[in-house]
């Protein structure tokens, strides 16, 4: 058990390299203040990067780190953690690094339910060449390399998380410190592999990519903050809150019609069917929703790591050697005078 007390100098290193009011610059510091709260030693800790504009990020924080290429941080992460499983390993990709050449590791890290804090950093956009479409960028959406809008449509993060047999699923606005502090704390307390969803702005090519939500009081009318064992409220007052209508949801105020308090959902992020909880997270304000903010899913379940280990330790004992000294003598042997 670790006793140090820990700063945020402890974890800083480097000036960032961003520009003005981008989103890394809020992650960053609620990513410093995480690492402080949880108390986990720099040298405990592995930050794996890809490319683009989060692959900076590696350079900024004072624990063991690497930048990769491009697409390949999961690959790099899942390779540290199964020859550390003692360091705590967190990748830090962006929605272009991370779903596009990115994505079919992506997927199996989540299948193989690797012990990794999985970033994804989402401005719908590939900023650091300068403005490409994304994975996730909405379907007509214009840019350098769609210029008549692009006939694509996007992934969504969290149905292809729960498609892949995620665990652990949470989303969190770049600008609202807080709250990302606390996800990303629990995105480590999460034993396999945790997607923690950050909705950020690119301030030069797809600023306002999050308008409505991206103020304090815009989250306040357009996001709700789902909490374990909590009624689904939202709005100013917490007029507002979510109720089940046939396989679906629908939005409701309270004492309308006759809807009363106990009326409203409870949130249960450790139910092991998804169903409801990948509902919530595909909700959006375009069809009258409001955007899921909170840890959604967290469920438990092997970790790869550890079921290498415990398989290794298993076909060690039935063996008849250990080591390369008993495994001569374990065969025939003839001597040559």
């Amino acid at each position: 058990m670790n006793s140090m007390e820990y700063k945020i100098n402890d974890f800083k290193k480097g000036k960032p390299r961003w520009c003005p009011g981008c989103g890394d610059h809020f992650f960053l510091a609620s990513m410093h203040k995480a690492m402080v709260e949880l108390g986990i030693p720099p040298h405990e800790t592995a930050v794996i990067s890809g490319i683009g504009c989060s692959g900076r990020l590696s350079y900024y924080v004072n624990t063991y780190a690497m930048q990769t290429i491009h697409g390949r941080a999961a690959a790099i992460a899942t390779g540290v953690k199964v020859a550390n499983p003692q360091l705590t390993v967190w990748q830090i990709s962006g929605d272009g690094d991370g779903l596009a050449i990115g994505g079919n590791h992506f997927i199996h890290a989540l299948r193989r339910n690797i012990d990794i804090n999985i970033i994804l950093l989402n401005n719908r956009i590939y900023g650091l060449t300068k403005g490409q479409y994304s994975p996730t960028s909405p379907r007509g959406f214009v840019s350098k390399s769609s210029p008549y809008g692009t006939v694509e449509d996007p992934f969504r993060p969290a149905e292809l998380s729960f498609g892949a047999r995620g665990r652990f699923f949470a989303r969190t606005v770049a600008n609202d410190g807080t709250h990302t502090v606390e996800m990303l704390k629990a995105t480590q307390r999460h034993k396999g592999a945790s997607v923690c969803e950050v909705l950020q702005n690119c301030m030069i090519f797809n600023n306002g990519a999050y308008a409505p939500i991206y103020t304090r009081e815009g989250r306040s009318e357009h996001a709700i903050y789902l909490e374990h064992g909590k009624p689904m409220r939202f709005g100013k007052d917490k007029e507002f809150g979510l109720m089940q209508e046939g396989f679906g949801l629908k939005v409701v105020k309270i004492g309308e019609n006759g809807v009363k308090e106990e009326d409203i959902l409870i949130h249960d992020a450790h139910c092991e069917d998804n169903t409801l909880q990948l509902k919530l997270a595909m909700m959006d304000n375009e069809h009258g929703f409001p955007v899921a903010l909170g840890v959604i899913r967290d469920v438990e379940a092997p970790t790869y790591e550890s079921c290498i280990y415990s398989q290794i330790g298993e076909v060690k004992g039935r063996k008849k050697y250990h080591n390369f000294t008993e495994l001569l003598e374990t065969n025939d042997t003839w001597t040559i005078e």
